[in-house]
Protein backbone atom coordinates (compact mmCIF):
# COMPACT_ATOMS: atom_id res chain seq x y z
CA UNK A 1 0.00 0.00 0.00
CA UNK A 2 1.12 3.18 -0.66
CA UNK A 3 1.84 5.59 2.11
CA UNK A 4 3.19 9.12 0.88
CA UNK A 5 4.67 11.40 -1.36
CA UNK A 6 8.70 10.14 -0.60
CA UNK A 7 9.93 12.64 -3.31
CA UNK A 8 9.76 14.95 -6.40
CA UNK A 9 12.88 14.46 -8.11
CA UNK A 10 14.08 17.30 -10.52
CA UNK A 11 16.38 17.03 -13.01
CA UNK A 12 19.33 19.98 -13.24
CA UNK A 13 21.99 20.73 -15.03
CA UNK A 14 23.54 22.13 -12.44
CA UNK A 15 23.14 20.21 -8.79
CA UNK A 16 24.72 23.28 -6.31
CA UNK A 17 23.11 26.17 -7.79
CA UNK A 18 19.59 24.73 -7.76
CA UNK A 19 20.46 23.58 -4.04
CA UNK A 20 21.40 27.12 -3.38
CA UNK A 21 17.95 28.40 -5.42
CA UNK A 22 15.71 25.88 -3.17
CA UNK A 23 17.93 26.85 0.02
CA UNK A 24 17.55 30.57 -0.79
CA UNK A 25 13.99 30.90 -2.01
CA UNK A 26 12.68 28.20 0.27
CA UNK A 27 14.49 27.94 3.03
CA UNK A 28 15.24 24.08 2.43
CA UNK A 29 18.38 22.73 2.97
CA UNK A 30 19.96 19.69 2.25
CA UNK A 31 19.36 16.30 4.16
CA UNK A 32 21.29 14.28 2.04
CA UNK A 33 23.79 14.11 -0.95
CA UNK A 34 25.46 11.21 -2.95
CA UNK A 35 26.63 9.98 -6.41
CA UNK A 36 25.31 7.08 -7.54
CA UNK A 37 27.06 5.56 -10.48
CA UNK A 38 24.42 2.77 -11.61
CA UNK A 39 21.90 5.81 -12.37
CA UNK A 40 24.62 8.17 -13.25
CA UNK A 41 23.67 10.91 -11.19
CA UNK A 42 24.89 13.44 -8.19
CA UNK A 43 21.76 14.05 -6.14
CA UNK A 44 20.91 16.00 -3.01
CA UNK A 45 17.84 15.28 -1.01
CA UNK A 46 16.33 18.10 0.36
CA UNK A 47 13.50 17.19 3.02
CA UNK A 48 10.15 18.77 2.85
CA UNK A 49 8.43 17.44 6.57
CA UNK A 50 8.22 14.46 8.44
CA UNK A 51 5.17 11.96 7.53
CA UNK A 52 2.46 10.24 9.47
CA UNK A 53 4.18 6.38 8.87
CA UNK A 54 7.76 7.72 9.82
CA UNK A 55 8.97 8.66 7.03
CA UNK A 56 9.45 12.32 5.47
CA UNK A 57 9.15 13.78 1.93
CA UNK A 58 11.43 15.22 -0.30
CA UNK A 59 12.75 17.09 -3.10
CA UNK A 60 15.47 15.35 -4.90
CA UNK A 61 17.17 16.91 -7.42
CA UNK A 62 19.15 15.07 -10.16
CA UNK A 63 22.58 16.40 -11.83
CA UNK A 64 23.97 13.56 -14.73
CA UNK A 65 27.29 12.39 -14.44
CA UNK A 66 27.37 11.72 -17.73
CA UNK A 67 25.22 12.48 -20.71
CA UNK A 68 24.18 8.60 -21.78
CA UNK A 69 22.34 8.25 -17.93
CA UNK A 70 18.95 7.93 -17.97
CA UNK A 71 18.63 11.62 -16.70
CA UNK A 72 21.24 12.99 -18.65
CA UNK A 73 19.62 11.84 -21.87
CA UNK A 74 15.73 13.31 -20.28
CA UNK A 75 17.34 16.45 -19.54
CA UNK A 76 18.75 16.71 -23.25
CA UNK A 77 15.30 16.18 -24.26
CA UNK A 78 13.11 18.05 -22.16
CA UNK A 79 15.29 20.83 -20.54
CA UNK A 80 15.07 20.95 -16.73
CA UNK A 81 12.31 20.20 -14.37
CA UNK A 82 10.55 18.23 -12.98
CA UNK A 83 11.71 14.58 -13.77
CA UNK A 84 9.27 11.73 -11.94
CA UNK A 85 7.41 11.80 -8.75
CA UNK A 86 8.01 8.79 -5.87
CA UNK A 87 4.89 7.00 -3.58
CA UNK A 88 6.48 5.48 -0.37
CA UNK A 89 5.78 2.19 0.28
CA UNK A 90 6.66 -0.65 2.87
CA UNK A 91 6.89 -3.34 0.90
CA UNK A 92 8.05 -2.31 -3.09
CA UNK A 93 7.48 -6.08 -4.36
CA UNK A 94 4.30 -6.28 -3.23
CA UNK A 95 2.89 -3.10 -4.75
CA UNK A 96 5.70 -3.53 -7.58
CA UNK A 97 3.46 -6.67 -8.69
CA UNK A 98 0.51 -5.58 -7.59
CA UNK A 99 0.58 -2.49 -10.27
CA UNK A 100 2.27 -4.96 -12.83
CA UNK A 101 -0.68 -7.06 -12.22
CA UNK A 102 -3.41 -4.38 -13.09
CA UNK A 103 -1.06 -4.39 -16.56
CA UNK A 104 1.65 -1.43 -15.43
CA UNK A 105 4.81 -2.11 -17.37
CA UNK A 106 7.71 -2.12 -14.18
CA UNK A 107 10.61 -1.25 -15.57
CA UNK A 108 12.98 -3.08 -13.71
CA UNK A 109 12.38 -6.71 -12.70
CA UNK A 110 13.61 -6.41 -9.14
CA UNK A 111 13.81 -3.26 -7.10
CA UNK A 112 17.67 -1.49 -7.08
CA UNK A 113 19.36 0.29 -4.33
CA UNK A 114 17.86 4.14 -4.63
CA UNK A 115 19.20 6.96 -2.33
CA UNK A 116 19.88 6.59 1.34
CA UNK A 117 19.61 2.75 0.80
CA UNK A 118 16.49 2.39 -0.24
CA UNK A 119 14.78 -0.25 -2.73
CA UNK A 120 13.46 1.60 -5.61
CA UNK A 121 11.68 0.82 -9.34
CA UNK A 122 9.94 2.93 -11.80
CA UNK A 123 6.66 2.27 -13.57
CA UNK A 124 6.45 2.97 -17.52
CA UNK A 125 5.45 6.53 -18.15
CA UNK A 126 3.10 5.72 -20.81
CA UNK A 127 1.32 3.91 -18.36
CA UNK A 128 1.05 6.44 -15.51
CA UNK A 129 -0.80 9.54 -17.60
CA UNK A 130 2.81 10.17 -18.80
CA UNK A 131 4.12 10.64 -15.50
CA UNK A 132 7.24 8.74 -14.87
CA UNK A 133 6.51 6.96 -11.42
CA UNK A 134 8.94 5.75 -8.31
CA UNK A 135 8.03 3.44 -5.95
CA UNK A 136 10.07 3.58 -2.79
CA UNK A 137 10.71 1.23 0.36
CA UNK A 138 13.03 3.61 2.59
CA UNK A 139 16.14 1.52 4.70
CA UNK A 140 15.58 0.68 7.76
CA UNK A 141 16.23 3.75 10.29
CA UNK A 142 18.74 2.52 12.78
CA UNK A 143 17.84 3.33 16.36
CA UNK A 144 20.32 5.52 18.50
CA UNK A 145 22.97 3.86 20.42
CA UNK A 146 22.66 4.27 24.40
Amino acid sequence: MLTRIDHIGIACTDLDATVEFYRATYGFEVFHTEVNEEQGVREAMLKINETSDGGASYLQLLEPTREDSAVGKWLAKNGEGVHHIAFGTADVDADADAVRDKGVRVLYDEPRRGSMGSRITFLHPKDCHGVLTELVTSAPVESPEH
